[in-house]
Protein backbone atom coordinates (compact mmCIF):
# COMPACT_ATOMS: atom_id res chain seq x y z
CA UNK A 1 0.00 0.00 0.00
CA UNK A 2 0.92 3.60 -1.28
CA UNK A 3 -0.35 6.33 0.95
CA UNK A 4 0.64 9.80 -1.02
CA UNK A 5 1.04 13.29 1.48
CA UNK A 6 2.20 16.18 0.99
CA UNK A 7 5.22 15.84 4.25
CA UNK A 8 5.58 13.69 7.10
CA UNK A 9 5.55 17.16 9.27
CA UNK A 10 3.55 18.63 11.52
CA UNK A 11 0.33 18.71 9.53
CA UNK A 12 -3.01 16.95 10.53
CA UNK A 13 -3.25 14.53 7.68
CA UNK A 14 0.47 13.31 8.35
CA UNK A 15 -0.17 13.18 12.01
CA UNK A 16 -3.01 11.01 12.10
CA UNK A 17 -1.71 8.91 9.52
CA UNK A 18 1.29 7.98 11.91
CA UNK A 19 -1.16 7.75 14.46
CA UNK A 20 -2.59 4.86 12.58
CA UNK A 21 0.67 3.35 11.85
CA UNK A 22 1.48 3.25 15.74
CA UNK A 23 -1.96 1.97 16.55
CA UNK A 24 -1.33 -0.83 13.96
CA UNK A 25 2.21 -1.61 15.48
CA UNK A 26 0.69 -1.40 18.93
CA UNK A 27 -2.57 -3.79 18.26
CA UNK A 28 -0.04 -6.55 15.94
CA UNK A 29 -1.28 -5.87 12.95
CA UNK A 30 0.95 -6.59 9.83
CA UNK A 31 0.96 -3.24 7.91
CA UNK A 32 2.77 -3.05 4.67
CA UNK A 33 2.51 1.01 4.36
CA UNK A 34 5.06 3.08 1.70
CA UNK A 35 5.08 7.19 2.32
CA UNK A 36 5.81 9.10 -0.53
CA UNK A 37 5.66 12.21 0.01
CA UNK A 38 5.41 15.22 -2.54
CA UNK A 39 7.53 17.24 -1.49
CA UNK A 40 11.15 16.95 -1.96
CA UNK A 41 12.79 17.88 1.01
CA UNK A 42 12.72 15.27 4.22
CA UNK A 43 10.07 15.56 6.59
CA UNK A 44 10.40 16.15 10.60
CA UNK A 45 9.05 12.37 11.04
CA UNK A 46 10.53 10.43 8.35
CA UNK A 47 12.23 8.45 10.50
CA UNK A 48 9.45 8.05 12.93
CA UNK A 49 7.78 6.09 10.29
CA UNK A 50 10.70 4.01 9.18
CA UNK A 51 11.30 2.97 12.97
CA UNK A 52 7.80 1.92 13.05
CA UNK A 53 8.62 -0.29 9.46
CA UNK A 54 7.27 2.07 6.85
CA UNK A 55 8.97 3.03 3.99
CA UNK A 56 9.45 6.58 3.05
CA UNK A 57 9.89 8.16 -0.60
CA UNK A 58 10.72 11.63 -1.18
CA UNK A 59 9.60 12.80 -4.71
CA UNK A 60 12.36 12.89 -6.75
CA UNK A 61 10.67 15.51 -8.95
CA UNK A 62 8.51 18.59 -7.48
CA UNK A 63 5.20 18.83 -8.33
CA UNK A 64 5.11 21.81 -10.25
CA UNK A 65 6.93 20.03 -12.98
CA UNK A 66 3.77 17.84 -13.30
CA UNK A 67 4.85 15.57 -16.55
CA UNK A 68 8.29 14.53 -14.49
CA UNK A 69 6.34 14.30 -11.49
CA UNK A 70 4.06 11.83 -13.38
CA UNK A 71 6.78 10.08 -14.44
CA UNK A 72 8.57 9.73 -11.60
CA UNK A 73 5.75 8.47 -9.49
CA UNK A 74 4.38 5.81 -11.98
CA UNK A 75 7.77 4.30 -12.21
CA UNK A 76 7.61 3.65 -8.36
CA UNK A 77 3.86 2.11 -8.52
CA UNK A 78 5.89 -0.33 -11.34
CA UNK A 79 8.33 -0.89 -9.72
CA UNK A 80 6.54 -2.17 -6.44
CA UNK A 81 2.92 -2.85 -7.66
CA UNK A 82 1.46 -2.10 -5.14
CA UNK A 83 -2.41 -3.48 -4.21
CA UNK A 84 -3.53 -0.02 -3.23
CA UNK A 85 -3.39 3.98 -3.91
CA UNK A 86 -4.49 5.92 -1.01
CA UNK A 87 -4.12 9.53 -2.19
CA UNK A 88 -4.54 12.47 0.40
CA UNK A 89 -4.90 15.43 -1.71
CA UNK A 90 -8.23 16.60 -2.42
CA UNK A 91 -8.52 17.23 -5.87
CA UNK A 92 -4.81 17.68 -6.65
CA UNK A 93 -5.45 13.14 -5.94
CA UNK A 94 -6.28 13.51 -9.74
CA UNK A 95 -2.08 14.14 -10.50
CA UNK A 96 -1.65 10.49 -8.58
CA UNK A 97 -4.48 8.97 -10.81
CA UNK A 98 -3.18 10.18 -13.68
CA UNK A 99 -0.15 8.39 -12.62
CA UNK A 100 -1.45 5.11 -11.90
CA UNK A 101 -3.61 4.96 -15.06
CA UNK A 102 -4.18 1.53 -16.40
CA UNK A 103 -1.51 0.27 -13.90
CA UNK A 104 -3.03 -3.33 -12.09
CA UNK A 105 -3.92 -1.82 -8.93
CA UNK A 106 -6.76 -3.23 -7.06
CA UNK A 107 -7.89 0.00 -4.76
CA UNK A 108 -7.37 3.64 -5.57
CA UNK A 109 -9.10 5.78 -2.55
CA UNK A 110 -9.24 9.62 -2.82
CA UNK A 111 -9.15 10.65 0.32
CA UNK A 112 -10.98 14.66 0.97
CA UNK A 113 -9.45 16.34 3.95
CA UNK A 114 -10.58 20.11 3.23
CA UNK A 115 -13.59 21.35 2.21
CA UNK A 116 -11.18 24.42 0.04
CA UNK A 117 -10.60 21.51 -2.99
CA UNK A 118 -7.54 24.42 -3.39
CA UNK A 119 -5.36 23.73 -6.39
CA UNK A 120 -1.93 24.63 -5.47
CA UNK A 121 -1.04 27.22 -8.08
CA UNK A 122 -0.04 31.27 -7.71
CA UNK A 123 -2.66 31.72 -10.69
CA UNK A 124 -5.78 32.12 -9.09
CA UNK A 125 -7.52 32.01 -12.71
CA UNK A 126 -5.79 28.97 -13.79
CA UNK A 127 -6.99 27.42 -10.15
CA UNK A 128 -10.48 28.08 -10.90
CA UNK A 129 -10.63 26.38 -14.44
CA UNK A 130 -8.17 23.42 -13.11
CA UNK A 131 -10.47 22.78 -9.87
CA UNK A 132 -13.48 20.98 -11.46
CA UNK A 133 -11.85 18.89 -14.34
CA UNK A 134 -9.93 17.41 -11.91
CA UNK A 135 -12.82 16.41 -9.44
CA UNK A 136 -14.04 14.99 -12.28
CA UNK A 137 -10.68 12.60 -12.60
CA UNK A 138 -11.11 12.21 -9.09
CA UNK A 139 -15.01 10.64 -9.51
CA UNK A 140 -14.32 8.74 -12.75
CA UNK A 141 -10.78 7.39 -11.66
CA UNK A 142 -11.36 6.50 -7.89
CA UNK A 143 -12.52 3.27 -6.54
CA UNK A 144 -13.75 5.27 -2.66
CA UNK A 145 -14.03 8.56 -2.27
CA UNK A 146 -14.02 9.16 1.26
CA UNK A 147 -14.54 12.46 2.98
CA UNK A 148 -13.52 12.89 6.69
CA UNK A 149 -17.01 14.58 7.82
CA UNK A 150 -20.09 14.33 6.13
CA UNK A 151 -19.82 17.99 4.71
CA UNK A 152 -16.45 17.63 3.40
CA UNK A 153 -17.92 14.51 1.15
CA UNK A 154 -20.67 16.30 0.18
CA UNK A 155 -18.92 19.36 -0.56
CA UNK A 156 -16.57 17.22 -2.90
CA UNK A 157 -18.94 15.20 -4.64
CA UNK A 158 -20.72 18.87 -5.51
CA UNK A 159 -23.84 17.93 -3.81
CA UNK A 160 -24.43 15.06 -6.34
CA UNK A 161 -26.07 11.79 -5.00
CA UNK A 162 -23.71 9.22 -2.74
CA UNK A 163 -22.54 5.71 -4.51
CA UNK A 164 -22.98 3.13 -1.48
CA UNK A 165 -20.39 0.74 -3.25
CA UNK A 166 -17.72 4.36 -3.68
CA UNK A 167 -18.59 6.99 -1.00
CA UNK A 168 -17.53 7.16 2.51
CA UNK A 169 -17.27 9.19 5.27
CA UNK A 170 -14.37 7.63 7.61
CA UNK A 171 -13.27 10.04 10.83
CA UNK A 172 -9.82 10.36 11.95
CA UNK A 173 -8.83 8.43 15.00
CA UNK A 174 -7.42 9.73 17.88
CA UNK A 175 -5.08 9.06 20.85
CA UNK A 176 -6.97 9.63 23.95
CA UNK A 177 -3.88 7.99 26.55
CA UNK A 178 -2.41 11.40 27.03
CA UNK A 179 -5.70 12.46 28.73
CA UNK A 180 -6.03 9.77 30.69
CA UNK A 181 -2.66 10.93 32.11
CA UNK A 182 -2.75 13.28 35.46
CA UNK A 183 -3.61 16.90 34.61
CA UNK A 184 -0.79 19.25 33.75
CA UNK A 185 0.48 21.60 36.81
CA UNK A 186 -1.66 24.51 36.16
CA UNK A 187 -0.01 26.89 38.34
CA UNK A 188 3.35 25.62 36.27
CA UNK A 189 1.93 26.05 32.41
CA UNK A 190 0.93 29.61 33.58
CA UNK A 191 3.87 30.61 35.11
CA UNK A 192 5.81 29.40 32.13
CA UNK A 193 3.16 31.62 29.84
CA UNK A 194 3.87 34.54 32.18
CA UNK A 195 0.41 34.44 33.32
CA UNK A 196 -1.33 34.99 36.73
CA UNK A 197 -1.89 32.34 38.72
CA UNK A 198 -5.69 33.50 38.79
CA UNK A 199 -5.76 33.71 34.88
CA UNK A 200 -8.86 32.23 32.89
CA UNK A 201 -7.11 31.36 29.63
CA UNK A 202 -9.62 31.31 26.92
CA UNK A 203 -7.22 29.24 24.05
CA UNK A 204 -7.08 29.44 20.39
CA UNK A 205 -5.68 26.64 18.80
CA UNK A 206 -4.94 26.22 15.11
CA UNK A 207 -3.20 28.02 12.41
CA UNK A 208 -2.79 31.51 12.45
CA UNK A 209 -4.78 31.90 9.17
CA UNK A 210 -7.06 34.46 7.59
CA UNK A 211 -10.28 31.90 7.03
CA UNK A 212 -9.13 30.23 11.23
CA UNK A 213 -10.40 34.17 11.83
CA UNK A 214 -7.67 34.27 15.30
CA UNK A 215 -7.94 37.85 15.11
CA UNK A 216 -11.62 37.55 16.33
CA UNK A 217 -10.68 36.37 19.52
CA UNK A 218 -8.81 39.71 20.20
CA UNK A 219 -12.20 41.51 19.47
CA UNK A 220 -13.89 39.01 22.01
CA UNK A 221 -11.67 39.50 24.41
CA UNK A 222 -11.42 43.21 24.29
CA UNK A 223 -15.06 43.42 24.61
CA UNK A 224 -14.97 41.27 27.60
CA UNK A 225 -11.60 42.88 29.48
CA UNK A 226 -13.26 45.77 31.86
CA UNK A 227 -16.03 43.27 33.75
CA UNK A 228 -13.43 40.45 33.42
CA UNK A 229 -9.94 41.19 34.46
CA UNK A 230 -8.73 37.85 34.97
CA UNK A 231 -8.98 36.77 31.39
CA UNK A 232 -6.39 36.19 28.77
CA UNK A 233 -6.21 34.76 24.88
CA UNK A 234 -4.05 32.10 24.47
CA UNK A 235 -2.89 31.68 20.65
CA UNK A 236 -1.31 28.23 19.77
CA UNK A 237 -0.17 27.53 16.18
CA UNK A 238 1.53 29.47 13.37
CA UNK A 239 0.84 31.73 10.70
CA UNK A 240 0.91 34.50 8.61
CA UNK A 241 -1.39 35.94 11.60
CA UNK A 242 0.94 36.07 14.33
CA UNK A 243 1.83 39.27 14.00
CA UNK A 244 -1.47 40.65 12.89
CA UNK A 245 -3.06 39.39 16.24
CA UNK A 246 -0.35 41.25 17.96
CA UNK A 247 -0.59 44.39 16.33
CA UNK A 248 -4.64 44.28 17.11
CA UNK A 249 -3.93 43.69 20.43
CA UNK A 250 -1.77 46.43 21.04
CA UNK A 251 -4.31 48.50 19.14
CA UNK A 252 -6.83 47.69 21.01
CA UNK A 253 -4.89 48.25 24.23
CA UNK A 254 -4.50 44.27 25.53
CA UNK A 255 -1.65 43.41 24.24
CA UNK A 256 -0.80 42.48 28.55
CA UNK A 257 -3.64 40.03 28.11
CA UNK A 258 -2.61 38.29 25.13
CA UNK A 259 -0.32 35.48 24.46
CA UNK A 260 1.02 34.11 21.11
CA UNK A 261 2.73 30.68 21.37
CA UNK A 262 3.19 29.67 17.96
CA UNK A 263 3.78 26.19 17.29
CA UNK A 264 3.37 23.96 20.12
CA UNK A 265 4.25 20.47 20.52
CA UNK A 266 1.57 20.59 24.22
CA UNK A 267 -1.67 21.56 22.78
CA UNK A 268 -3.29 19.01 24.94
CA UNK A 269 -1.96 20.39 28.35
CA UNK A 270 -2.77 23.84 27.25
CA UNK A 271 -6.28 22.62 26.51
CA UNK A 272 -6.74 20.76 29.76
CA UNK A 273 -5.63 24.02 31.58
CA UNK A 274 -8.25 25.90 29.41
CA UNK A 275 -11.24 27.50 30.78
CA UNK A 276 -12.81 27.98 27.20
CA UNK A 277 -11.73 27.05 23.80
CA UNK A 278 -12.68 29.29 21.19
CA UNK A 279 -12.70 28.24 17.22
CA UNK A 280 -14.23 31.35 15.16
CA UNK A 281 -13.54 29.53 11.71
CA UNK A 282 -14.83 31.99 8.71
CA UNK A 283 -18.17 30.55 7.53
CA UNK A 284 -18.09 32.57 4.16
CA UNK A 285 -17.16 30.60 1.36
CA UNK A 286 -15.62 31.32 -1.36
CA UNK A 287 -14.19 29.87 -4.57
CA UNK A 288 -11.05 28.70 -2.85
CA UNK A 289 -12.17 28.72 1.19
CA UNK A 290 -14.95 26.11 2.48
CA UNK A 291 -16.20 25.66 5.95
CA UNK A 292 -13.71 23.41 8.11
CA UNK A 293 -13.56 20.38 6.45
CA UNK A 294 -13.95 18.54 9.95
CA UNK A 295 -11.79 20.89 12.98
CA UNK A 296 -10.36 17.65 14.65
CA UNK A 297 -9.09 20.06 17.11
CA UNK A 298 -12.82 20.62 18.14
CA UNK A 299 -13.01 16.66 18.55
CA UNK A 300 -9.65 17.48 20.93
CA UNK A 301 -10.91 20.24 23.09
CA UNK A 302 -13.95 17.50 24.33
CA UNK A 303 -11.78 14.85 24.95
CA UNK A 304 -9.68 17.53 27.07
CA UNK A 305 -13.26 17.81 28.79
CA UNK A 306 -13.25 22.08 28.04
CA UNK A 307 -16.06 23.71 26.97
CA UNK A 308 -16.20 25.45 23.60
CA UNK A 309 -17.43 28.46 21.72
CA UNK A 310 -17.65 27.43 17.71
CA UNK A 311 -19.05 29.37 14.53
CA UNK A 312 -20.89 27.65 12.10
CA UNK A 313 -17.92 27.16 10.30
CA UNK A 314 -18.14 23.67 11.88
CA UNK A 315 -19.54 20.45 10.71
CA UNK A 316 -21.72 18.63 12.76
CA UNK A 317 -19.97 15.86 13.08
CA UNK A 318 -16.86 17.60 14.90
CA UNK A 319 -19.28 18.01 18.08
CA UNK A 320 -19.50 14.66 19.69
CA UNK A 321 -20.87 15.90 23.56
CA UNK A 322 -22.51 18.74 22.84
CA UNK A 323 -23.28 19.89 26.41
CA UNK A 324 -19.37 21.38 25.78
CA UNK A 325 -20.00 23.32 23.03
CA UNK A 326 -21.85 25.89 21.69
CA UNK A 327 -22.35 27.05 17.88
CA UNK A 328 -22.90 30.46 17.58
CA UNK A 329 -22.82 32.51 14.17
CA UNK A 330 -20.08 34.91 13.39
CA UNK A 331 -22.93 37.57 12.57
CA UNK A 332 -23.68 37.63 16.12
CA UNK A 333 -20.33 39.55 16.54
CA UNK A 334 -17.76 39.79 18.82
CA UNK A 335 -20.04 41.33 21.59
CA UNK A 336 -22.46 38.38 21.96
CA UNK A 337 -19.78 35.92 21.35
CA UNK A 338 -18.23 37.54 24.84
CA UNK A 339 -21.41 37.65 26.63
CA UNK A 340 -21.51 33.69 26.02
CA UNK A 341 -17.68 33.41 27.23
CA UNK A 342 -18.48 35.17 30.48
CA UNK A 343 -21.20 33.10 31.18
CA UNK A 344 -19.30 30.01 30.70
CA UNK A 345 -16.65 32.03 33.06
CA UNK A 346 -19.00 32.61 35.74
CA UNK A 347 -20.42 28.96 35.61
CA UNK A 348 -19.37 25.76 37.44
CA UNK A 349 -16.14 23.80 35.60
CA UNK A 350 -17.28 20.96 33.72
CA UNK A 351 -16.96 17.57 34.31
CA UNK A 352 -13.74 16.95 31.71
CA UNK A 353 -14.35 13.14 32.34
CA UNK A 354 -17.94 13.41 30.06
CA UNK A 355 -16.15 14.57 27.47
CA UNK A 356 -13.42 12.13 27.12
CA UNK A 357 -15.86 9.05 27.43
CA UNK A 358 -17.62 10.24 24.65
CA UNK A 359 -14.91 10.59 22.32
CA UNK A 360 -14.14 7.01 23.85
CA UNK A 361 -17.28 5.57 22.26
CA UNK A 362 -17.52 7.56 19.08
CA UNK A 363 -15.94 6.55 15.58
CA UNK A 364 -12.38 8.88 16.85
CA UNK A 365 -11.51 6.81 19.49
CA UNK A 366 -8.14 5.17 18.19
CA UNK A 367 -8.84 1.62 17.83
CA UNK A 368 -12.31 2.43 15.98
CA UNK A 369 -10.47 4.84 13.49
CA UNK A 370 -7.82 2.27 12.52
CA UNK A 371 -10.77 -0.56 12.20
CA UNK A 372 -12.14 1.96 10.06
CA UNK A 373 -9.42 2.12 8.24
CA UNK A 374 -7.89 -1.27 7.95
CA UNK A 375 -11.80 -2.10 6.21
CA UNK A 376 -11.46 0.87 3.91
CA UNK A 377 -8.23 -0.56 2.64
CA UNK A 378 -9.69 -4.46 2.31
CA UNK A 379 -9.54 -5.18 -1.66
Amino acid sequence: MIHIVESLDTGAVEGWLLRMLRAGTKLGADLDWTFYTVLQRPGRFDDAARAMGARVINSPIALDEKVGFVRALRRELKRVKYDVLHCHHDVVSAVYLTAAFGLPISRRIVHVHNADLHVPTGNPRKSALLREPMRRICLLFADKIVGISNYTLDNFLSNRTRKSHRDAVLYYGIDTAPYHAPPPCRKALLASLDLPEHARVLLFAGRMVEYKNPVFLVDLLDGIAEEEPDAYAVFAGSGPLEEKVRERAQWLGVEDRVRVLGWRDDTISLMRSADLFVFPRAEKITADIGREGLGLVVVEAQAAGVRSLLSRGIPDDAIVESTLCEVIPLSDGAKAWGDRARDVLAAPGADRAIGLAAVERSDFALEAGFRNLVALHRV
